[in-house]
């Protein structure tokens, strides 16, 4: 049998067969250089010359034969016809040189060794088995010719057994050798397991990763960090191309490591970023590894928390103050019923319906913020789901009020919650048709969403004709509170922007003639890996 470690095709079983043919070339080339010089006559006294010289040419004239013609053999059965020829080949020198005397016993010894190395088993002890009886056959054959001394036949036994002997202690190194070669391979399995796990989790990260050397080149980038700076690749790139205000926090940091950097602004997407450094010191390149952070969903977690508070809140508000509210307007209602009341008194009553029921929709409003549900956004294409949304609002319009709806072109996918964008879209609506009533017997509400041309992404308008909103008053527009009705709550505008910021939009007032209009930025509409 083949070794698998040392199997014919193996790099270190072609290496062992180089080496095997160097040897039995040498080996050859030696016996030629010695029966050439005449030092067989010497050396060799029980040599029989002419067939020794005929034996030595013909070992090295084959040898040369199969290292032509199996010079990389991968088929066992010709490494086993390769190692068996040599070994019958040196038993044939051994006979001729005369038996134990002439050492070729030891090179028989190093064949067998060296077959098996390639060879592996039964086929291997079969070459040692061979070399044995070669060597014994052949002391054996000699005694009749020449007389033999006990010992040579002890050292015949001998030279047998180290034959033996070889092929074992060889067969076991590389059964070690495998065993060491396996487990070798089964860690550097385990590492690139682990090297490709480090990896899927760098690129599944939501945070931005970029590794630079010393010259600030892009070593790593993960997926996050690309998708931030809007990049398709960096990977071998000069940071200084790409993002020179990341470049500049990299500097500051590298004069004060203790100054906490400053955050960056994206110019393409608007992103802001919140970077922090690190130097590897372990790196022999001085590598720095820099941490990006998108502060839009960091604001959007302390938004949560936010809200988590508010809750709180409102609930504490909902058992102290609505109660006592409720038997306020239930009170005053039972009073505006009396027949005893004159004109200026049921005036009095009406005056505290009117403002508890204010009051309920203060509180009912807070509820509404506090008990919403957890943000859910989805990708969501708003040119057809914004026109399944105007069919509702129209059907359920009066005959003053009218909505009017224009798509520009482009792909507008964006992330958002559809329930918390219809709930913003309704408070803008009503909002929107409030003040344009204001000033037209017919109120009027356009929608129009386009891609905004900066920034290229997707941006809703709703517009409507009324008398617009002072200077001094759009500051306050979406604090709580705050409205310009006297009907009004104040915390309509205030929800609607607590729900855009929980989708990482973004709701602003836009001043306009004729009017006013409130903008809502989308995010793009590519989920965080």
């Amino acid at each position: 049998m083949i070794a698998e470690a040392s199997g014919p095709g193996s790099k270190q079983a072609q290496r062992l067969l180089r080496l095997y043919h160097l040897y039995r070339l040498s080996v050859g080339i030696t016996l030629v250089l010695l029966i050439s010089s005449n030092m067989d006559n010497q050396l060799l006294t029980l040599a029989n010359n002419d067939l020794l010289r005929s034996g030595s040419w013909l070992y090295l004239v084959l040898n040369i034969l199969l290292v032509v013609f199996l010079e990389n053999t991968r088929r066992p059965a010709q490494l086993f016809s390769l190692t068996l020829v040599d070994v019958l080949l040196l038993c044939g020198l051994f006979y001729a040189a005369g038996g134990v005397a002439s050492a070729i016993g030891n090179l028989l010894i190093v064949s067998v060794a060296i077959g098996n190395t390639l060879l592996r088993g039964r086929i291997g002890l079969l070459i040692a088995a061979v070399a044995a009886l070669g060597i014994v056959g052949s002391s054996f054959l000699l005694s009749f010719s020449h007389p033999t001394s006990p010992s040579d036949y002890l050292q015949a036994g001998t030279l047998g057994a180290l034959c033996f002997a070889a092929a074992l202690l060889v067969q076991g190194l590389i059964r070690r050798l495998e065993v060491s070669e396996h487990l070798a391979e089964q860690r550097a399995s385990e590492v690139v397991g682990l090297e490709a796990l480090n990896a899927l989790i760098l690129q599944r990260m939501r945070t931005g990763i970029l590794v630079l050397d010393d010259q600030r080149r892009v070593q790593l980038a993960n997926h996050s960090a690309l998708s931030l700076l809007g990049q398709e690749r960096l990977d071998g790139e000069l940071i200084d191309d790409y993002s020179p205000t990341l470049v500049e926090r990299l500097q500051l940091w590298l004069n004060n490591p203790t100054l906490r950097p400053q955050s960056l602004k994206v110019a393409h997407s608007g992103l802001e970023l919140q970077p922090s450094f690190i130097a590897l010191d372990q790196s022999p390149h001085h590598q720095t590894l820099i941490f990006l952070e998108d502060l839009a969903q960091i604001a959007q977690q302390a938004q949560q928390l936010k809200l988590a508070a508010l809750g709180r809140l409102t609930a504490g508000i909902a058992h102290e103050i609505r109660n006592p509210l409720g038997a306020v307007s239930h009170a005053a209602q039972l009073l505006q019923e009396s027949e005893e009341l004159n004109g200026a008194d049921r005036r009095l009553t009406q005056i505290i319906q009117d403002h508890s029921q204010r009051m309920n929709r203060v509180i009912e409003n807070v509820l509404q913020l506090s008990r919403r549900q957890q943000t859910a956004p989805q990708r969501l294409d708003l040119k057809p789901w914004l026109m399944q949304f105007v069919e509702e609002p129209r059907e359920a319009a009066s005959e003053r009020q009218h909505i009017h709806l224009r798509i520009g072109l482009g792909h507008f996918t964006t992330l958002m919650d559809p329930n918390q964008l219809t709930q913003i879209l309704d408070n803008l609506l009503r909002n929107a048709w409030r003040h344009s009533a204001l000033t037209h017997d017919r109120a009027e509400v356009w929608l129009e969403l386009f891609i905004d041309a900066d920034s290229q992404l997707p941006v809703l308008e709703v517009l409507d004709n009324g008398p617009g909103v002072a200077p001094d008053q759009q500051v306050h527009l979406f604090e709580p509170f705050f409205t310009t009705s006297t009907q009004g709550t104040g915390l309509g505008l205030y929800l609607s922007r607590e729900l855009c910021e929980s989708n990482q939009a973004r709701l602003d007032f836009k001043p306009r003639q004729g009017g006013g209009c409130f903008r809502i930025t989308f995010a793009h509409g590519r989920k965080q890996r």
